[in-house]
């Protein structure tokens, strides 16, 4: 028997129980679309996080604050604070470090007659920080040095936050009220690219002064964002931060220190180990769906067998060989697993023109393939034993069944 020849006589078969074949073909395609669409998920998730990173600019570090350490017979307070900006920016001490950027961030309801929102980062800093992590002003002004000093109650809002709050309302000089107190709005910051669990764009930015007076208190500081001269020198301008942070803050067991110094190449790979482990759990879950479907593939084929045990004692009288009926019943299986692979493939990439879990799915070429290679796989492997068994029966036995 040829391939084309087994190939058609497949068909034909699974063509002629059409209700019970197009249940198994199910069980495959949700288990293949699973595979593809979450190990997508994973994928677009990892892409997202790249892309925020990336915002934050090749030439920052990001320094972030920790708890209060035992020190001694006292608590020693080694937390962030306004005073560690002064030595930070200290260009003798540090001559790669171009600027420090205070911030301190909560998420904050905002309100605007009547509409509320809650935006998911009301951020206080300083001018310098826009630059750093390449946010800009797409309508009106950022706030200033003199803001800062004085401080204003103003505020940047992202395009969600604005959007939100104000609708088709012109929100340049109008009045929000955050925490208590009111912010004017002076500037519209521009959209940022990329989907993640959390949206880019609703946030908003104030003068660290004003936030701290009105919002967060005057507590420590979340983070400390510190912009190299340059983006080769940013393994310089680190090592000097941690000079210096270590000397202020009286730390001499840099391998307990109680906070977290790392460049964005760092941040990266972090971020990077953290997705690729989410994907390949994702993907593991997934794959047990294909499991099942190749049950599902054992159990039609057992009863295709159990069904045509007389045609089988035929064949086999008329001299057909043991190989001619393995071929015959493991392409039977190939074909239900290849059909329920390929609407898998479908599903899935319509399922990907979707935002899921607040991400958008990067399908891979490469998953693809494997998804359907995998559901061949298992349909022989599935297929095997009930192909067996239809090929080692006996002439006489398969003749008397009934």
């Amino acid at each position: 028997m040829t391939t084309i020849e087994a190939i058609r006589l497949a068909i034909r078969a699974v063509a002629a129980n059409k209700l019970r074949s197009g249940l198994t073909v199910l069980g495959i395609m949700i288990g293949v679309a699973a595979v593809i669409l979450l190990v997508a998920v994973g994928n677009g998730s990892s892409k997202a996080v790249q892309q925020s990173i990336a915002q934050l600019g090749s030439d920052t570090v990001t320094i972030t604050s920790g708890a209060p350490r035992p020190g001694g017979a006292r608590i020693q307070n080694t937390s962030l604070t306004m005073g560690l900006i002064d030595a930070l920016s200290n260009r003798d001490a540090a001559p790669d470090i171009k600027n420090v950027s205070p911030v301190v961030t909560s998420s904050q309801v905002a309100r605007f007659e009547g509409v509320e929102h809650t935006i998911g980062q009301f951020i206080g800093t300083t001018p310098s920080y826009l630059p750093a992590v390449n946010d800009a002003v797409a309508r009106g002004s950022s706030f200033t040095d003199d803001d800062v000093k004085e401080r204003r109650r103003v505020v940047l809002l992202g395009a969600t936050a604005a959007s939100k709050l104000f609708g088709s309302t012109d929100p340049l000089g109008k009045q929000v009220g955050v925490g208590g107190a009111t912010f004017a709005v002076v500037g519209i910051l521009a959209e940022k690219g990329g989907t993640s669990f959390s949206d880019p764009n609703d946030m908003a930015i104030a003068p660290i002064t004003a936030v701290q007076e009105t919002v967060t208190g005057y507590g420590p500081l979340n983070q400390l964002l510190v912009q190299a001269v340059t983006a080769d020198r940013v393994s310089a301008a680190q090592s000097q931060a941690q000079a210096i942070l270590s000397e202020k803050l009286h730390i001499t067991n840099t391998a307990s220190q109680p906070f977290r110094i790392l460049s964005q190449s760092q941040l990266l790979a972090a971020r990077n180990d953290t997705s690729r482990t989410f994907t390949v759990l994702l993907g593991t879950v997934a794959a047990l769906s294909l499991l099942v479907g190749g049950i599902g593939i054992t159990n039609i084929m057992m009863v295709t067998v159990a069904e045509r045990t007389r045609e089988i004692g035929i064949r086999k009288a008329l001299g057909a060989p043991k190989r001619t009926l393995l071929t015959q019943f493991l392409t039977e299986a190939a074909v239900l697993s290849l059909i329920g692979g390929l609407l898998g493939v479908i599903a899935a990439l319509m399922g990907s023109q979707f935002t899921i879990l607040g991400v958008h799915p990067e399908v891979m070429p490469s998953s693809i393939a494997l998804a359907l290679g995998v559901s061949v796989a298992i349909g022989l492997f599935f297929g095997s034993y009930p192909a067996s068994r239809a090929a080692g029966l006996r002439p006489i036995d398969a003749l008397r069944y009934e």
